[in-house]
């Protein structure tokens, strides 16, 4: 299934897609949950219910004239209020690219836990406009990531089992204001302040039995699965990234296991995968100037699209748009 949210009469609706049309909830069962907060604390009722519906509609054995273009509807984040959101740094190639380009040697501690950090669960938007401080124009970034939502709660959980708390898939894009983040990191501490202004995930949620012929094993001497999808990025209509999911290194199933040790996961918590290799500018100016002294680097600026496409997943568009203010934290660092 596709699951989206969006804007209807003013609140959050949740329905499904089938051939560009959005249905809400009610038209694949009367006693459906009409948002996705409730849909996933409740998963293990409402996702059976919603499929049966899902796939009656896409049969034709179930006819409705209530749906509505998906070109007509204001959509939202898929998860517009997410519990929390962790984002991980599961492709290798993308950290190795990012050091060889500070010249410093991959750091051997990648291959032998996965990682995350905590992130603005309250900055997270959906596909339209991103609103940006002058600050964050400092080499403002993109990230093309996948995203998973936990959909039942848990703690503990081995990787062996993390498939089960698995809701879906959807694009993720970790907009980065890498100015004042490598102002912050220099104390060994965040990101913070570079990474708490937006997150962007969307379209929609695919569930994992849309997947299904999609899903390859895990690299070895990894537990759980990938997906053979191919992942691109264009800004302003010009293609600056590919990659793949199945290149993660470190599984959602591991970063399940290492993020719930000791801490409960609940129904809505969003987890990035990290960025893809080539997925971002930092990456992308650093091999071209590695390449080239004279590359010359480039960053989002306002006005820019940022459109990222994953096979199957759908595609994200975002605007990027500056605040009407002047005001910089930048410029009141202390001089001693």
């Amino acid at each position: 299934m596709k699951l989206v949210s969006y804007l209807k009469e003013e609140h959050e609706q949740l329905g499904v897609l089938v051939n560009n049309m959005i249905y809400d909830m009610e038209v694949l069962h009367p006693d459906l949950p009409n948002t996705m907060n409730m849909f996933l604390n409740y998963w293990e009722d409402t996702y059976p219910q919603a499929m049966a519906g899902e796939l009656m509609l896409r049969e034709g054995t179930r006819t409705s004239n209530k749906g509505v273009p998906l070109d007509d509807v204001h959509l939202l984040a898929p998860v517009p209020f997410p519990t929390s959101c962790r984002d991980g740094y599961a492709f290798r190639q993308h950290v190795a690219a990012a050091r060889r380009n500070r010249k410093v040697e991959m750091i051997p501690e990648f291959d032998q836990f996965p990682i995350f950090y905590l992130t603005n669960h309250h900055s997270i938007s959906g596909p339209g406009d991103i609103r940006c401080m002058p600050d964050h124009f400092h080499k403002l970034d993109f990230e093309l990531e996948v995203a998973i939502v936990i959909c039942k709660h848990g703690r503990n959980i081995i990787a062996e089992h993390a498939h089960e708390y698995i809701g879906g898939l959807m694009i993720m894009n970790d907009l980065s204001a890498r100015g004042l983040q490598m102002e912050e990191m220099k104390l060994n501490l965040g990101p913070a302040k570079g990474k708490d202004f937006s997150t962007v995930i969307g379209p929609w949620l695919v569930t994992l039995d849309e997947l299904q012929a999609y899903e390859i094993p895990a690299k070895e001497n990894h537990t759980g699965m990938g997906w053979n999808m191919t992942m691109k990025c264009w800004v302003n209509g010009k293609q600056v990234s590919e990659g793949n999911v199945g290149d993660m290194d470190w599984t959602f199933a591991e970063i399940i296991e290492r993020a719930s040790y000791g801490v409960d996961l609940y129904p809505g918590d969003v987890i990035g995968s990290g960025t893809v290799g080539t997925g971002c500018f930092l990456e992308l100016n650093g091999t071209g100037k590695l390449n080239d002294p004279n590359y010359e680097a480039q960053w989002l600026q306002a006005g820019d699209i940022v459109e990222m496409e994953i096979e199957h997943l759908g595609k994200l568009k975002n605007k990027i748009v500056a605040e009407d203010s002047t005001w910089s934290i930048l410029s009141q660092k202390k001089n001693v």
